[in-house]
């Protein structure tokens, strides 16, 4: 993004760019669904595909946090504390580099969840990227809240989000839990260093709903100090 362009963005509002940031990291989360189809299918040239797409968007999220790092006022009045902003931006961007790991050590080995099991990862993937796109939702409103200074609907609005996030990720641990002791009780019939692959690529796929639950912690810290 041209350094004009970011700065044009940044007189109109100083939370705008973080709100494209986490647009482009719920956008690098969702290629793991089409990514673990390829995979389920056996098409490899399909997956490293989508994971060359999921890499560029990473990558574009990368480039956007470190301009916005670089072009984030630090003596200026701001509506909002700097530091509480990095610190959004930063989370956020674990969530793409977490999608970006699940997708390279998966297509480094091969890796396939097994078919007794892909109906239950398949939700329990979905219900941890809805975590990412509800942690976005709840970022979007922030320029509403600027707007209101952090006070009325705006806010409680926000908070009921932040809410339903945490519940998300209450599912997502139960899933997470079910997903472990179903694979348990199969381990012993799979290629050991797959198993161990497996539980990893399991525990990952949770993080991003933890990284998640992690923007949402920082937004209600940000509403509180209002």
């Amino acid at each position: 993004m041209a350094r004009n362009s970011i700065l044009g963005v940044f007189a109109k509002s100083p939370i705008k760019p973080l709100e494209n940031h986490i647009q482009i990291v719920v956008k690098c989360s969702k290629q793991l669904v089409p990514f673990f189809k390829a995979c389920k299918a056996n098409d490899w040239d399909k997956a490293a595909t989508i994971r060359k797409k999921l890499s560029t968007l990473e990558q574009d999220a990368d480039a956007l946090k470190r301009q916005l790092r670089l072009e984030l006022p630090g003596g200026l009045f701001m509506p909002v504390d700097r530091a509480d902003l990095l610190e959004l931006l930063s989370q956020q961007d674990k969530i793409a580099n977490k999608a970006k790991d699940i997708a390279g050590r998966v297509l480094g080995r091969k890796l396939q969840v097994p078919e007794s099991l892909q109906e239950e990862f398949s939700t329990y993937l979905a219900r941890c990227i809805d975590a990412t796109e509800k942690a976005a939702e709840a970022i979007n409103e922030l320029d509403d809240l600027l707007e209101t200074g952090f006070r009325g609907r705006e806010v409680a609005l926000v908070e009921k989000m932040i809410n339903q996030l945490d519940l998300i990720e209450d599912d997502t641990d139960r899933l997470q839990v079910t997903l472990r002791q179903n694979l348990l009780a199969i381990e012993k019939d799979l290629n050991p260093v797959d198993v161990m692959f497996l539980y990893q690529i399991i525990d990952w796929v949770g993080d991003l709903a933890d990284l998640a639950e992690r923007v949402g912690a920082r937004l209600e810290i940000l509403l509180a100090r209002k």
